[in-house]
């Protein structure tokens, strides 16, 4: 569908550089792709999570002793269970968030009720507490990206980056991180996730790349920076060519079409006020101003 209407636009010839930069895929939908596909084969952990929450959702004599076992133990929460949809990661890291609220409440229904047999063990929890950790930057993002309020061209790069630096981080697991991420569910999430990062945003969207050069803030800079953080050097270089090359492509492009459409106003001087643009006077006196 994208290639028939960008041929049917170049006909009309209503794109720039023949419709190069027409395409642009949703960065939050990308992200949960990357994210969904490596989620499916996760732990044991996540899916007795998910079961248990399942489990208590299922019948309204369950929700109601889940409830009293809240009241009982004194956890003070107003967020209720939520059970996640398979193509969602953002209803997984918001179905972790929530169970692991009620963890202890888990372990005391596991006690009374022996039809529940779905209560993971305490290693389990922990393991669920480090793929919900995993994944909350992913879900923030994601929320970020998908807002309506606000630009978001210029925050793709920025976040994009943000993710791939955290998957190079999780999956080599060096000095600090390695401490932090001693798990093999959560290295091998992000060793599983590169090859899918790599298909999409390895390159990143060289249009978003320039609205991050044209904004106030992060310009030319950032994206070199943020380059040298993830490539060595020779791919830099080969980089940061193509995205200066492309934004002069970009630039020669708007100016070859809006060149021509000059617009011109009459340029009034008067000693008193200085120069006047559009002032109605008569045509034999006046000036031109162009810009």
């Amino acid at each position: 569908m994208e290639d028939i209407l960008r041929n049917q636009l170049c006909v009309q010839n209503v794109l720039l550089c023949r419709g190069e930069f027409f395409h642009v895929q949703c960065s939050a939908h990308i992200l949960n792709l990357i994210v969904q596909e490596r989620l499916k084969a996760t732990s044991v952990a996540l899916n007795k999570i998910r079961d248990s929450v399942k489990y208590i959702k299922a019948t309204e004599a369950r929700r109601i002793k889940f409830g009293e076992l809240v009241v009982q133990m004194g956890v003070k929460s107003s967020m209720g269970l939520r059970l996640d949809v398979s193509t969602r990661y953002n209803s997984t890291f918001l179905m972790l968030e929530t169970a692991l609220i009620y963890r202890h409440v888990f372990v005391a229904l596991s006690i009374i009720d022996l039809s529940y047999k779905f209560c993971p063990s305490d290693d389990e929890w922990d393991r669920g507490l480090r793929i919900c950790k995993f994944l909350e930057p992913f879900y923030d993002i994601t929320t970020l990206f998908s807002g309506s309020k606000y630009p978001t061209a210029n925050l793709y790069l920025k976040y994009v980056w943000e993710i791939q630096l955290r998957l190079i981080e999780k999956r080599t697991s060096n000095g600090i991180e390695k401490r932090m991420s001693e798990d093999e569910v959560v290295r091998s999430i992000a060793e599983q996730m590169m090859p899918k990062f790599a298909k999409y945003w390895d390159s990143y969207s060289l249009v978003l790349m320039i609205a991050t050069i044209l904004d106030s803030c992060p310009k030319f800079q950032f994206v070199e920076y943020a380059f040298k953080k993830v490539y060595d050097l020779t791919t830099v270089i080969r980089k940061l060519e193509v995205v200066k090359n492309n934004l002069q492509k970009l630039f020669q492009a708007y100016e070859a079409q809006y060149s021509k459409e000059v617009h011109v106003l009459p340029l009034v001087v008067s000693p008193a006020s200085g120069p006047t643009l559009g002032k109605r006077i008569d045509n034999s006196s006046v000036s031109y101003y162009t810009f």
